[in-house]
């Protein structure tokens, strides 16, 4: 990857989880940490002064922490706009994926997952697309009792404005939406289509006659 890297802010209430993040991110040629908050009140702070490339953030910060990661995600989305979100999760329960999504972050990664499975998600999240990890992803397929449900009108024209390429920014402004909303409508046509990512989504869609890209 060409240009200067990525410039990450890592919040997490434990020194020893964040200079490991620190450890592995940097020895990724296009990811440089930035800076580091202990707290969900020091992430947003630093989000708004300094405007990293992405925010990862711890999803539960310990008791007496201040505010949570959900919490804190919702607060950078409303005092520094723009700055993708992923956060850290030490286990894949879903509804606190959907909660973070829907206050605005832009990915999910399990914290005792793969290492390019972060690396993937945080590239993915700072390009504009949803960063999931796979093992998110197949969690929220697994906890569907139906994950093979129809598409709704509204999920159709996000998948539509998806096979052009379209960012979640601009599929908001296409539909007048916010882009939490477009992000939760994402999870769940990734969910109905059994898909992990845009192109998988898309191809599903078209094998099942919802997209004619002919």
């Amino acid at each position: 990857m060409s240009g200067a890297p990525l410039r990450l802010l890592v919040a997490d209430d434990h020194a020893v989880v964040r200079a490991g993040l620190r450890a592995l991110l940097e020895g990724e040629p296009d990811l440089e940490v930035a800076t580091e908050a202990g707290s969900g009140e020091d992430a947003v702070r630093l989000a708004a002064r300094l405007r990293p490339d992405l925010v990862l953030m711890d999803l539960r910060f310990g008791s007496g922490a201040g505010i949570d990661g959900v919490e804190a995600v919702r607060r950078i989305a409303a005092e520094a706009p723009g700055i993708p979100v992923v956060v850290l999760t030490s286990y894949s329960g879903r509804a606190d994926v959907v909660r973070a999504l829907e206050a605005g972050a832009r990915g999910d990664v399990l914290k005792a997952g793969p290492p390019q499975e972060l690396f993937r998600a945080v590239r993915g999240a700072a390009a504009g697309a949803l960063g999931l990890a796979s093992e998110v992803v197949g969690e929220l397929v697994a906890q569907d009792p139906s994950p093979r449900r129809e598409l709704s009108g509204r999920e159709v024209e996000v998948v539509r404005l998806l096979a052009e390429g379209l960012s979640n920014r601009a599929i908001a402004e296409a539909l007048f939406l916010s882009e939490a909303t477009v992000k939760t409508h994402l999870v769940r046509v990734y969910r109905k289509l059994g898909a992990d990512n845009r192109a998988a989504a898309v191809s599903e869609a078209v094998r099942r006659g919802l997209l004619d890209l002919a």
